[in-house]
């Protein structure tokens, strides 16, 4: 007997100090409830494991670790608890330059960015933030021609530095273009810097490689950074409106159904997203004074005298919330536009955000398809909730003053996979 209880003693003794070696090395382990000693979590199982595991994955999450006798066990449960929130302008931003590097370059900026030669891409947002941030600063150089050599305020200095790194960029990507075309074994690629090489090495027109890359780092800039901001504006408006969220996700659904993504033939078929997009246009305008312009000659307006050389800048923000052009301006109706014929691509004036003629912004064609795409695939694709606490209006819409008029604090919403 006493032989029994020496055996019995000893191997609890073993089995305890197995246990806690097992312990040591499963540190890393997911969460999991207590275990009881030796039989560890096998009573919480019960009758009805299923459901006694999809009860304790409400408290210790998605992934649990279980203890059943001496053996480790993880259970794979649906997460029934709340998602996080998301940086969305984070993500918007990502997803238009990936979309605008694949359009101009065949491949998508977080490829680019694992490669040695490149920059990350938190540095090439910075770039373009920068850029955005500081063409919108009044600038006092600017206004007196003497103090320019100085650059009191350095944002010439700034501009110098955040302009000359993406022109730099986009150079090292015209020359890998440019030897690659050279090799006999080269496929041409279907993007817009092969169509942009195909034109300055012909005899039709004039195009210098200068000129290529100019060209393209104003779409870049024009295209992804005041894409993503209206992207992001979009999503605080439908979120704070349920009501116009709703509309939209019901007229997706009748249009694309099981369809996952929104192609440019479907946009005409949609015609709430598009009001949507218009009154988000004239509700967060990209560009609130529009880019300036230059009188090039001595012109009348309105009976006053407007001299050559004369800076024009045009106040669009105001333009958007005047209530002799807008009933009700400041309050976010996208129903206005759905019997209307105004559109915003600067052939009236009362929705000009863009600008209009031959120096409007030349990332209008790109946004004006990438914008329905964007908006409709977040909508289509998932629910959205505000993260708690962030759901006052007035802290939602505060903005912050650029060329692209940016949210003061980045939306945070959760997710929520339809």
């Amino acid at each position: 007997m006493q032989l029994l209880i020496v055996l019995s003693i000893a191997f609890l003794a073993a089995w305890l100090v197995y246990s806690m070696r097992r312990e040591r090395s499963d540190g890393k382990a997911p969460p999991g409830p207590p275990r009881l000693p030796i039989i560890g979590n096998m009573l919480q199982l019960g009758r009805n494991p299923h459901k006694s595991l999809a009860r304790l994955s409400k408290t210790y999450g998605p992934l649990m670790s279980l203890k059943l006798g001496n053996q480790l066990a993880a259970v794979v449960s649906p997460c029934v608890r709340e998602g996080r929130a998301m940086n969305v302008g984070e993500a918007t931003f990502t997803t238009m330059t990936n979309l605008m590097f694949a359009t101009l370059f065949s491949f998508e900026l977080v490829e680019y960015a694992s490669a040695d030669t490149a920059s990350p891409r938190s540095e090439f947002r910075e770039h373009v933030n920068a850029i955005t941030r500081y063409i919108g600063v009044p600038n006092v150089a600017d206004f007196f021609p003497i103090l320019a050599p100085l650059d009191p305020q350095g944002i010439r200095r700034k501009l110098t530095y955040h302009l000359g790194s993406l022109l730099e960029l986009v150079q090292g990507l015209i020359d890998e273009r440019l030897q690659a075309r050279t090799a006999s074994s080269y496929r041409k690629k279907a993007d817009f810097l092969e169509t942009l090489l195909d034109i300055s090495q012909g005899n039709e027109y004039d195009l210098s490689v200068r000129e290529i890359k100019h060209m393209l780092v104003d779409l870049i800039i024009a295209g992804s950074d005041t894409s993503a901001a209206t992207s992001e504006w979009a999503m605080v408006e439908l979120l704070l409106h349920p009501d116009k969220m709703a509309k939209l996700k019901a007229e997706l659904m009748s249009v694309l159904g099981g369809k996952k993504i929104l192609e440019e033939s479907d946009i005409y078929r949609l015609p709430y997203l598009e009001a949507t997009i218009k009154e988000l246009l004239r509700h967060h305008p990209v560009a609130p004074l529009l880019s300036p312009h230059v009188a090039e000659q001595e012109t009348e307006v309105g009976g006053y005298i407007i001299p050559k050389d004369t800076k024009i800048f045009v106040n669009f923000w105001a333009i958007s919330r005047d209530p002799n052009i807008w009933k009700n301006p400041e309050s976010f109706e996208p129903e206005r536009f759905l019997d209307s014929e105004i559109d915003f691509r600067g052939q009236h004036y009362e929705l000009i955000p863009f600008s209009s003629g031959r120096r409007n912004c030349p990332g209008m064609p790109l946004a004006s398809r990438m914008l329905p795409c964007m908006i409709a695939t977040m909508c289509h694709n998932f629910d959205w909730e505000l993260e708690k606490g962030a759901e006052s209006k007035q802290l939602q819409r505060e903005d912050v003053f650029g060329l692209a008029l940016q949210k003061k604090i980045p939306l945070r919403a959760i997710p929520i996979k339809v």
